[in-house]
């Protein structure tokens, strides 16, 4: 049996002359009751489901919280009091309030390489000089204040001085491993020798000794 869930496109047309061309895709929606639809449980009537960390409809309160709730299945009927849609494809005309005005970003980008995309800047031009600032609430008898980010992987003298410094330590220290591998080396190349030297004189002073008969 053909039927409309959770997540499938469905036309506008039927909603009115104003919807006509539109596409929208079915996000949610919850019944009389006002307990939400949920994907995956393929029924038009409600459920009640152990749930936790993860799963939508439900937030645990602490670590490792388990709750049996109820939740509505994802397939569309009449029981339904709200149902949420995305505009998947726009139609003929504009809707009043929805896509007839643009919300600016409340934020500028934060990272150097997207601040430069942003402005198109080159390499030798400051970042830092082009970061969009935010501004904040004005108060009684101050004057005005704006904020502005931290911006991120921003490549600075300091930081190059920083990395030049962290690979010079490296290189110290590798090279202080190696002399001390070397010594080290060294040192039982020479143990070994004189162990040797200590067990040749032994057996020469042993096929020395001279040798007394008994008669």
């Amino acid at each position: 049996a053909e039927y409309m869930g959770m997540s499938q496109e469905v036309a506008g047309d039927q909603l009115g002359d104003e919807w006509r061309g539109y596409v929208f895709r079915i996000s949610g929606g919850n019944d009389k009751q006002g307990f939400p639809m949920k994907q995956g449980v393929l029924t038009n009537g409600r459920v009640r489901l152990l749930l936790g960390a993860g799963h939508s409809c439900y937030r645990p309160r602490r670590d490792g919280e388990r709750k049996r709730k109820s939740v509505r299945g994802c397939i569309v009927d009449s029981n339904l009091s709200v149902i949420c849609l995305v505009i998947v494809k726009k139609g003929d005309e504009e809707v009043p309030g929805l896509t007839d005005t643009t919300v600016p970003k409340r934020l500028g980008p934060k990272r150097a390489s997207k601040i430069r995309k942003l402005f198109n800047l080159s390499k030798e031009d400051d970042v830092r000089k082009y970061v969009v600032r935010k501004p904040l609430p004005e108060r009684e008898g101050k004057k005005a204040r704006t904020k502005a980010p931290k911006i991120q992987r921003l490549v600075t003298a300091a930081t190059i001085q920083r990395k030049r410094h962290k690979r010079a330590l490296k290189q110290r220290r590798s090279r202080a491993q190696q002399e001390a591998k070397n010594a080290y080396a060294n040192l039982l190349a020479q143990r070994h020798k004189e162990a040797k030297e200590r067990k040749r004189t032994r057996s020469r002073s042993i096929r020395e000794k001279p040798t007394t008969s008994v008669s």
